[in-house]
């Protein structure tokens, strides 16, 4: 029976400061560097064979930090922008409370958990090719390269672990899950919690989630 593994990494500086962070490349706070340990050692019983991460630095860390804690940092890793965080536009960098208190609750609630509507798109200094994306944008990247690249691994009875962000993963619980964009909408992935499938040749069989 093969396991796929679900890390969103562990808390970043800017989850600290409460700002969108986006495709910004921000470090993980000394809390998220523990969380990243503490993951690897739920984790630490199960054989690895791959990893795959983003090619944000924070997932990057986290995955490195959770394998060296799993005693299994040599396994082959892939890295992709697949599995990037969604892209907050010109959100990035802006304070989430502060930018509430801008555009209204309301809006803000808008852009952050509908499933196909983007934030603006303004250029600006941490933004300057204008652009955005939805979580249905970021799903029409990450689902792909998951069912693609990923899946097929596991499939063969191959141990994965992913380390991404909670945007992308969510995207790939929503296929995995069979959620509907309406309940995808309502589903929140810790930092630093590992979620366990178990694959019985292609079908998933348990769940669980190492928190």
């Amino acid at each position: 029976m093969a396991k796929l593994i679900l890390i969103r990494h562990g808390e970043s500086q800017w989850n600290l400061e409460n700002r969108f962070t986006g495709w910004v490349d921000v470090p993980l706070t000394e809390k998220g560097r523990r969380e990243a340990r503490e993951a690897g050692e739920k984790i630490k019983s199960i054989p690895l064979d791959l990893a795959y991460t983003s090619v944000l630095y924070r997932a990057i860390e986290t995955l490195i930090l959770a394998l060296t804690s799993a005693n299994q940092l040599h396994i082959p890793t892939y890295f992709n922008k697949a599995l990037n965080e969604r892209h907050y536009g010109a959100l990035q960098g802006l304070n989430k409370a502060e930018t509430a208190q801008k555009f209204g609750e309301e809006q803000v609630k808008i852009w952050r958990r509908s499933y196909d509507i983007p934030p603006p798109a303004d250029k600006t200094d941490l933004n300057p090719d204008g652009y955005t994306e939805s979580l249905k944008d970021t799903a029409a990247r990450a689902i792909p390269y998951f069912e693609q690249e990923i899946l097929p691994k596991v499939v063969s009875g191959k141990n994965v672990i992913i380390s991404a962000h909670g945007n992308s993963l969510r995207a790939i619980v929503m296929k995995l899950d069979n959620l509907t964009k309406e309940q995808v909408l309502e589903l929140n992935i810790a930092n630093g919690v590992p979620i366990v499938y178990d694959y019985d040749g292609e079908r998933i069989v348990k769940k669980e989630i190492l928190s």
